[in-house]
């Protein structure tokens, strides 16, 4: 359905967007549209807008319409919020809720102190929005550590979910049987092409879950044919040493999550009543030294088409914080918004080097497109 034809009375017209809001800096760049950082003038309020030119949408129509319908729909604690959407006769403006704590993984190595009770919390609030999800007749479909973003730079700050570019509603259309995700993360149902559903998301859920116990992935093979048979296969193990002080509550969790057979696999209901999140099984022990060592070891971030830099917002947090936001020199920077030639400004010189290698990769409205594009690598080093 084109743009503009159904009605949507939460579409807003504007002549220009820069009478709402201030843009701050570039956040980062989908297949077919840009992340600002910007402020809206009379609230003052920080928010990330995704601007979409609308020669972009032509032929596009339907996966816009699709994210759109699917955000709007969505008001949970712990999952990113699309809070405005304005049209101009050039441009789509989505306007996102900013989350400024960074990301899962970033948080995790930063810790001096991390254990299965962590991990255990983590998931309860990743479980608690899916199964919010999935009542809704949702399907998230690319669930993984970089879709979660700290909503504040907060101690005790709550985990958001984002990315929802290939999120599909069930009963809206086709049968979902689109294989799509990031190899590594996607169930094995998927990979064989199998009509699918919300069960996709639950193996999803026990892969991060894996993760967030070790620092390395399940499934890895640098030959793609490898790393498929082995999740068609479910083939993964809990290695010694790195798995040795993990309890068997833990473990059984994620057998439970990680199961080969959909209509056997735990329901994110299921998964919420688990002793491991909704009793006292899982371990106080301190496995930050094993777990960071590995996530540093196992996992290197895409360093070019970012859909969202979250080291990005961190970094404008702190200044502000500072009180050393230098906003007239990065203006000068954005000639316009959604100005097509995208590199993230160079603000301080001493952080331009650690923007390049710690940059986010996650965002509240991700393109389907972006999955290539935006996503951890693993290393091919050896973690033994």
């Amino acid at each position: 359905m084109p743009l503009g034809e159904d009605g949507h009375s939460w579409k807003k017209k504007t002549s220009s967007i820069k009478d709402i809001y201030d843009f701050k800096e570039v956040l980062g760049t989908g297949a077919f549209s840009e992340v600002m950082l910007a402020e809206e003038k009379r609230t003052r309020k920080l928010v990330a807008i995704k601007c979409i030119p609308r020669k972009a949408l032509e032929g596009k129509e339907n996966s816009i319409e699709n994210e759109i319908a699917v955000l709007h729909k969505i008001k949970h604690a712990n999952i990113v919020s699309l809070e405005d959407i304005y049209e101009s006769k050039s441009h789509l403006y989505l306007v996102m809720q900013l989350v400024s704590g960074g990301e899962l993984f970033d948080r995790i190595v930063e810790k001096g102190f991390y254990t299965e009770k962590d991990a255990s919390k983590l998931i309860q609030q990743i479980l608690d929005a899916v199964k919010y999800l999935h009542d809704m007749g949702i399907v998230h479909r690319d669930l993984k550590p970089e879709n979660l973003l700290y909503y504040s730079m907060d101690e005790d700050s709550k985990i958001m979910i984002s990315d929802f570019g290939l999120s599909k509603i069930e009963g809206s259309g086709s049968v979902m049987s689109t294989a799509c995700g990031t190899p590594g993360y996607v169930a094995p149902e998927v990979l064989a092409q199998k009509p699918y559903s919300k069960a996709v998301d639950c193996w999803s859920i026990g892969v991060i879950a894996y993760i967030l116990l070790c620092g390395y992935p399940p499934f890895y093979d640098e030959n793609d044919a490898k790393l498929f048979e082995q999740i068609l296969k479910a083939e993964y193990e809990f290695d010694s040493p790195y798995w040795d002080d993990i309890s068997d509550s833990a473990k059984d969790f994620i057998v439970h999550l990680m199961e080969k057979d959909p209509s056997q696999r735990y329901t994110c209901e299921q998964a919420l009543q688990h002793p491991w999140i909704a009793g006292d099984t899982a371990l106080d022990k301190n496995i930050h030294e094993s777990v960071s060592a590995q996530i540093k070891k196992n996992f290197a971030k895409s360093k070019w088409k970012q859909a969202f830099n979250a080291t990005a917002v961190v970094r404008h947090m702190r200044r502000l914080q500072l009180g050393t936001s230098q906003e007239g020199q990065t203006q000068s920077t954005l000639p316009s918004p959604c100005h097509g030639h995208l590199l993230l400004p160079e603000g301080d010189e001493e952080e331009s080097s650690l923007q390049r290698e710690n940059s986010g990769c996650s965002e509240g409205v991700s393109d389907g497109n972006d999955i290539q594009n935006c996503t951890y690598h693993v290393h091919s080093t050896s973690r033994v």
